[in-house]
């Protein structure tokens, strides 16, 4: 499938909209980066899911600090400003920046229906937009700091205590490996959904999945599972 790629301001965010050539309607599919923000790797990724038939909209989520409009290298210098940029974004900034490109995504002439996905701080960030009611079904790769809250300046957003609020249907991918939400933190995070009364879920583990399995660049990275898991959240996103 062929596409269209462009780079708009969604209020200050820079972002990136990925979408299928032709004039017709498909779901919109808001993407989270992990912290190292609008690189071609999740570019590569962000092109994948839009030949699937989304508009997908790919925003920095630091658009208001010195890393606006900076792409990180996935280097211990990149990861370490990555991280301050988290530090310095309170979940506030975070919800509020949520609700500015969800607007703009739902009132697309080409956007049918709002999907949501992201990936490691991205994917706790998913979870919160599953917050919004328009939301019909999210995709979290591996979302750090669920388990415990932490994200960003705060180090407890309340993420988990807020999910009787979402509505839609939601999926959650881990790596078997990953040391950031190991065993004990998925099961508890299972455990609290199902107590929030979320019986539409799925929690997909991947054996031998490192975190930050799906980024195809650097030792981690699993081509195998990475396609295994587009595949099957194409899939979630299409059954729903």
């Amino acid at each position: 499938m062929k596409l269209r790629e462009e780079e708009v301001r969604v209020g200050d965010i820079r972002t990136i909209v990925i979408r299928p050539a032709g004039d017709r309607t498909w779901p919109g599919l808001l993407l989270y980066t992990d912290i190292f923000q609008l690189t071609e790797s999740t570019l590569r990724t962000a092109r994948r899911l839009a030949a699937d038939g989304f508009v997908v909209v790919v925003p920095e989520i630091y658009p208001h600090g010195e890393l606006a409009g900076v792409a990180l290298e996935f280097d211990d210098a990149g990861k370490q400003r990555g991280l301050a940029g988290a530090a310095a974004t309170t979940t506030a900034a975070f919800d509020a920046d949520r609700t500015t490109v969800l607007d703009y995504l739902a009132a697309r002439p080409d956007v049918s229906e709002l999907f949501v996905t992201g990936f490691c701080i991205g994917g706790h960030l998913a979870f919160r937009a599953a917050f919004d009611q328009r939301v019909k079904a999210t995709v979290c790769f591996y979302p750090t700091g669920l388990h415990n809250g932490a994200l960003g300046a705060d180090a407890d957003a309340g993420s988990l205590e807020a999910a009787a609020g979402i509505r839609g249907r939601l999926l959650i991918v881990f790596g078997s490996q990953d040391p950031h939400v190991p065993a004990e933190a998925r099961l508890d995070i299972l455990r609290r959904l199902y107590a929030a009364g979320l019986t539409d879920l799925e929690l997909h583990v991947y054996t031998g999945g490192e975190h930050a399995f799906m980024r195809d660049v650097g030792p981690r990275h699993d081509p195998a599972l990475t396609d295994r898991a587009l595949i099957e959240a194409v899939a979630f996103f299409r059954e729903t």
